[in-house]
């Protein structure tokens, strides 16, 4: 092999190691780990809580007969809009009405007695005062000796016999009042029940159910229809309740519907519900809308941002640093050119992907998003930046 061959050969020996060097440092184990990084900043965050949740009425009613009967007539179906006191329908009652005409015609009898006991009454009363009178003058006048004694004791006896009469007829006046007042009671019942056979609405609301029709027979309690008060539409929100904390009573909140999600409906935080979903570990939180719109269904889902307190002035990095180890918080931070884990304590988050740093940072350090390469990071880990946030 002459020298030109020579020289040949070994140029291209150390191209070849310079191409798989170049290639083991970009691509392979030997070179520093490829990371994606951001700085610790400084600002205003503007944290909100996201959930999904479904739209409900708070007032709920269930309309149905106080006692079992059979359905006469309904006047309403799912979707109408009724006032309150309005009849919806009527359970046929019967015999009712043939019990109330015999109620009310014993309260017209009670009352004819019971005048005819005030008459007796007066009469007694008169008679009465007057056999009292007459005792007192006759008494005076056998005092006088211009009577005999026995005539005396006649006055005096019918005196007695006036006021037990008196009594007797008060008795009588207060027995037939109170059968006044027994009939009465009894008459108003009956027209109280023919009441309870009316399906009446308690509210202005809407019919969002109707679930018996004319001809059935229905047990006490059992619902006819079911009513909401449109008012009272919120979303119940599933809320995380890792997410939870900083949730509070009148926070803004905003609402997109799944039905139209066009349209950001605006609400407030109305109710923290103190049960929860322990499968799901999930929080309820109701969010009533500032402006109900026209069209709207119970059940739509919907989605639901409230926005939290902002917090001025804090440190914060991107979610994505973030890593959980054994329940902590940690992130990944470089320093000349090597990884170093450390553990930080975090606040709010934000919508946008910006978490709260209260511990564990300073401001303009160094904090790895992503990890490009197959190899997982360890401490003292050389990385090499390829891009920052």
């Amino acid at each position: 092999m002459n020298f030109n061959s020579r020289l040949r050969f070994w140029v291209l020996a150390i191209l070849f190691a310079c191409v798989v060097g170049f290639y083991l440092y970009e691509w392979g184990g030997l070179g520093p780990q490829k990371v994606v990084a951001a700085k610790v900043e400084t600002g205003t965050l503007k944290p909100t809580v996201f959930g999904i949740g479904t739209v409900q009425a708070k007032m709920n009613y269930n309309i149905g007969p106080t006692q079992t009967g059979r359905i006469l007539r309904l006047y309403v179906d799912q979707g109408d809009s009724v006032k309150a006191g309005q009849v919806l329908g009527e359970v046929d009652p019967v015999d009712l009405e043939q019990r109330i005409t015999g109620s009310n015609a014993a309260l017209v009898s009670s009352q004819h007695n019971a005048e005819t006991a005030r008459a007796q009454l007066q009469d007694a009363m008169s008679r009465n005062q007057l056999a009292q009178t007459e005792a007192v003058r006759y008494e005076k006048l056998f005092e006088s000796g211009a009577i005999s004694k026995e005539l005396l004791e006649s006055k005096q006896n019918n005196a007695e016999v006036a006021q037990a009469v008196l009594a007797s007829t008060v008795s009588a006046f207060q027995a037939a009042q109170s059968m006044v007042d027994q009939a009465a009671a009894d008459y108003h019942g009956q027209i109280e029940q023919k009441r309870n056979f009316m399906l009446i609405s308690p509210v202005d609301g809407m019919v969002v159910a109707r679930q018996a029709e004319a001809g059935s027979t229905l047990v006490a309690g059992q619902a006819v229809f079911i009513m909401i008060d449109p008012k009272t539409l919120w979303v119940q929100t599933r809320i995380d309740q890792a997410r939870f904390s900083g949730v509070a009573l009148g926070q803004s909140a905003e609402i997109v519907l799944r039905s139209n999600q066009t349209e950001v409906l605006c609400g407030t935080v109305d109710r923290l519900e103190v049960r929860g979903d322990t499968v799901t570990e999930e929080r309820f939180v109701d969010v009533k809308f500032t402006n109900i719109p026209s069209s709207i269904f119970l059940g739509d889902l919907a989605d639901v941002t409230i926005k939290l307190p902002e917090v001025t002035n804090s440190l914060y990095i991107p979610v994505a640093a973030i890593k959980t180890i054994n329940g902590e918080d940690r992130v990944w931070v470089v320093q000349n050119g090597k990884a170093y884990c450390k553990l930080v304590k975090t606040g709010v988050r934000t919508v946008d992907g910006k978490a709260q740093i209260i511990t564990g940072l300073k401001q303009d350090e160094i904090v790895i998003l992503f990890n490009n390469s197959k190899a997982q990071l360890a401490e003292g880990t050389r990385v090499r930046l390829v891009a920052a946030l």
